[in-house]
């Protein structure tokens, strides 16, 4: 019998872009699958759409804790073999698991398995340039300018999720960059080369519009993979280069808004030789 896959979708007050997603995960041609919907907090009416829907399984966070917790605890009650991640503004195409589950299969070596995106703003589509490239293999080092596993377009084994401790809560945005970084220190990854995922912007919700300034977050990110990750030499050495020309990059542009002192306290991230300081240097 083939492997139970697991889908998990975070949700926010988004129940019209939620009927669309759930439809897409129950529209999928693999089988068996169980769907698991993480209401965190919403106040839209999800929580009682989500009830009278059959064929899935919805969980509630009384108070808002974002998207790392909701799917850490969508995470903690799955049963599946593999994890899948919906976004619950993303969609998946019919095919998705069909096209990853045997691929993982046919190389227990592959830790995550994720494919190529249809990147839609405003309903229409929108072209990927060259830094969005995706890849699969060795990825560490391909990962370390920005995210480039979309959380929806992966389906990753739930003993290595459970074994990296799944997404820290404490960062509520650049979460997902965090954890691959972490998972694609040790592991290789596969890559299917279609766009297995239809990811939706635009709109004003979405974390990273809301806050801006994501270098920010992947900075505190980056320093959090350093003081923690099993990294390699190599590794280590290409993560401290990324960090120190974020935060050169960062400094800059706080010089350029008036904020000096700012500048001063991301300039001082990263030492002389390269070793990443104290997190508290960057408190304030």
């Amino acid at each position: 019998m083939p492997p139970l896959v697991s889908v998990i979708i975070p949700t926010h007050d988004r129940l019209p872009f939620l009927r669309e997603a759930v439809a897409s995960v129950l529209a999928q041609s693999y089988r068996p699958l169980e769907l698991i919907v993480v209401d965190d907090g919403s106040r839209d009416g999800s929580l009682e759409w989500l009830s009278a829907q059959p064929g899935l399984r919805a969980l509630r966070l009384a108070e808002r804790r974002g998207p790392s917790a909701a799917r850490n605890a969508g995470a903690a009650v799955a049963a599946g073999e593999y994890l899948a991640l919906l976004d619950s503004d993303d969609l998946f195409r019919p095919e998705k698991l069909a096209r990853q589950v045997p691929l993982l299969e046919a190389d227990p070596g592959l830790a995550l398995c994720h494919s190529d995106e249809l990147w839609l703003r405003d309903g229409r589509e929108l072209r990927q340039g060259p830094q969005h490239e995706k890849r699969g293999g060795e990825i560490f080092e391909h990962c370390l300018p920005m995210c480039r596993i979309s959380p929806s377009a992966a389906l990753l084994w739930r003993s290595v999720f459970e074994a990296l401790g799944g997404f820290d809560e404490e960062l509520e945005v650049a979460e997902d960059y965090e954890l691959w970084l972490r998972l694609t220190c040790q592991h290789r990854v596969g890559f299917v080369a279609e766009p297995l995922t239809v990811k939706r912007g635009g709109h004003p919700d979405q974390l990273s519009a809301k806050y801006g300034q994501i270098e920010k977050f992947r900075i505190e990110a980056l320093r959090r993979v350093l003081a923690r990750a099993p990294l390699t030499a190599g590794q280590r050495a290409a993560a401290v280069a990324t960090l120190a020309q974020k935060c050169e990059v960062y400094a800059r542009g706080c010089e350029k808004r008036g904020r000096p002192e700012e500048a001063v306290r991301y300039r001082a991230l990263v030492a002389l030789d390269g070793a990443p300081r104290d997190r508290d240097t960057i408190a304030g």
